[in-house]
C-alpha cells in the first residue's frame, strides 16, 4: 500500500510519490487501499454501521445542509464519503490521461442516510472499486501525462490526480477504525 503519511504532514507531495508511479501501480494502491477499508469493516454489524460516534473535531464545512457542518459521520457517511471523493479523482485522472484539461468537479455522493446495512456498506465500496477498475482501463495504452490541472502543491497529471483520491480515502482510515471501535464498544457495554 502506498505510505501517504509523508503527504499528510507536508513532507512530501503527491508529486513526489507519483514520481515512477504507472497505471498499473494505480490499481495495485487501490485495491489495497480498498481491500484495508474492507478488512476495518469486516466484523461489523448493521448497528455499527449507522451507530453515530463522538467526534470533537467534526466539521464539514462543504456540507449541503448547515444543520450537518458539525454532525459526527457515521460508518455508512464515511465510506460514502471515501468511495465517491476516490470516484472522482478517477473520473478526473481518466479524462487527463485521454488528453482532456476540463476544469470542476465530476462527483456524486450516495446519500449517506441511505447506508443502513454492513452488507450496503461493503457493496458500496465493491461498486466503487469496480468503477475505478473500469476508468483505469479507459486510459489510453500511451496516457497524455503531460496534460496538468493546476493543483495546491503544483500541476496534477493524471496520475497525480488519482493519487489525490487515494490520499484523501486514506485520511479517513483512523476514523473509520475509531467509529468501529466505539460502536462495538458501545454495543459490549449494551449487553
Amino acid at each position: 500500500m502506498l505510505d501517504f503519511r509523508a503527504v499528510h504532514e507536508r513532507t512530501q507531495t503527491l508529486q513526489q510519490l507519483a514520481g515512477g508511479l504507472a497505471k498499473a501501480d494505480l490499481a495495485v494502491a487501490m485495491n489495497t487501499l480498498y481491500d484495508d477499508v474492507q478488512a476495518r469493516i469486516r466484523d461489523v454489524s448493521d448497528a455499527d454501521i449507522t451507530f453515530p460516534p463522538v467526534d470533537r473535531d467534526a466539521n464539514d464545512e462543504f456540507a449541503s445542509d448547515t444543520a450537518e457542518v458539525g454532525l459526527a459521520w457515521t460508518l455508512g457517511h464515511v465510506v460514502v464519503h471515501l468511495t465517491a471523493s476516490a470516484e472522482e479523482a478517477a473520473f478526473i485522472a481518466t479524462e487527463l490521461a485521454r488528453g482532456v484539461a476540463r476544469e470542476g468537479r465530476s462527483r456524486w455522493e450516495t446519500p449517506w442516510p441511505s447506508v443502513l446495512t454492513a452488507e450496503a456498506a461493503r457493496g458500496r465500496i465493491e461498486e466503487s472499486r469496480r468503477m475505478i477498475v473500469a476508468m483505469l482501463d479507459a486510459w489510453p495504452d500511451l496516457p497524455h501525462l503531460d496534460v496538468t490541472l493546476p493543483g495546491s502543491t503544483g500541476p496534477r497529471n493524471a496520475i497525480v490526480r488519482f493519487l489525490s483520491g487515494l490520499n484523501h480515502a486514506d485520511s479517513h482510515l483512523a476514523q473509520i477504525s475509531e467509529i468501529v471501535r466505539q460502536g462495538q464498544a458501545a454495543r459490549h457495554t449494551a449487553s
